[in-house]
């Protein structure tokens, strides 16, 4: 029923794109036949709208691996640099929740750990929605930001670094098998601001997977059972992300157009100052505003990265300085 709705919206979307552009141009006829420069404006502007929206859809026919369309779960980490770094991945986690906002997706925050003075350590964070993983996935990286940091009486310029891992859920359609002899599970008590049970119990839930030292944790339900249950599924997660990587590795590989994914491999730069650029160091795309792609512009890197998985090749771009 879910595959359907969707095939079902995007027949829809077609319909409405069709109409939408064969009313514009009856408009812009109609606004020239008499004279009307008003409305040939208004009609060229909708034509552009229109167009935009006609290239995101024509980009989402890209997402056609076997998970794209599944939810997904999105790791935020602050690099070294103490409350720099922290408060650089809140902005991080925020940004993406802003992006989320935008495309009416659910979020829910499945782990927190808030910084000493400021900003996060790490956050965990769930997104559902249609093809919520096949947008996000060539977010994973570290993301680089340059400004005047506020925590510095100085007024001096800081580089902080921060990494984003994107895995997508394992729904019904995926089996994964995890034996529950290559696992540890530890319990503890949750950190953070609380409530009646939470830091009075070992309610927080960590599971390690020994063959391959993958760690995650859950710690948001006051309930043993309930974090259990969600950290054995974003274990599943992971570990399947992590056999979608081989095989895309194996495919980049054989394309001769891999592109490195991990912490120490910048994938993009934030620059506040001494000039405003926001810069995928992959695909060459920039844009001028920070401001606005920290409150969830993201739609323009997304899609250039999607297109260069799918297309292959490989921008030479110059770090920025």
């Amino acid at each position: 029923m879910r595959e359907r709705q969707q095939l079902e919206d995007s027949i829809a979307a077609i319909g409405t794109l069709e109409q939408e552009l064969s009313d514009n141009v009856e408009l812009i006829a109609l606004g020239e036949e008499e004279g009307d420069d008003s409305v040939v404006a208004e009609a060229e502007a909708a034509l552009g709208a229109l167009n935009a929206e006609a290239t995101r859809r024509q980009v989402e026919t890209l997402l056609s691996g076997e998970a794209d369309g599944n939810d997904t779960y999105i790791e935020v980490h602050a690099g070294a640099g103490g409350t720099e770094s922290q408060d650089w991945a809140n902005m991080l986690l925020r940004m993406y929740l802003r992006w989320a906002e935008k495309r009416k997706f659910k979020t829910e925050i499945v782990g927190l750990n808030e910084g000493e003075e400021a900003g996060i350590k790490g956050a965990t964070v769930l997104i559902k929605g249609h093809n919520a993983y096949g947008w996000l996935k060539t977010e994973s990286g570290v993301h680089r930001l340059v400004r005047i940091s506020p925590f510095d009486s100085n007024a001096r310029r800081h580089t902080s670094f921060a990494s984003v891992w994107v895995y997508p859920v394992v729904d019904e359609s995926i089996e994964v098998d995890v034996s529950e002899s290559d696992v540890r599970i530890d319990t503890y008590r949750a950190s953070g601001a609380g409530g009646q049970h939470v830091n009075t119990t070992d309610s927080a839930v960590r599971i390690t997977h020994l063959p391959t030292g993958i760690v995650v944790q859950c710690q948001n339900e006051r309930s043993q059972h309930k974090n259990r249950a969600s950290a054995w599924s974003m274990l599943r997660a992971r570990l399947y992300e992590e056999e979608l990587k081989k095989r895309e590795e194996a495919a980049l590989a054989e394309a001769s157009a891999k592109t490195d994914i991990g912490w120490g491999h910048q994938i993009r730069s934030y620059v506040l100052q001494p000039y405003q650029l926001v810069k995928d160091l992959r695909t060459g795309t920039e844009n001028t505003s920070p401001q606005n792609v920290l409150d969830g512009d993201l739609d323009a890197f997304m899609e250039a990265a999607l297109a260069q998985r799918v297309y292959g090749g490989k921008e030479e771009v110059a770090d920025l300085e």
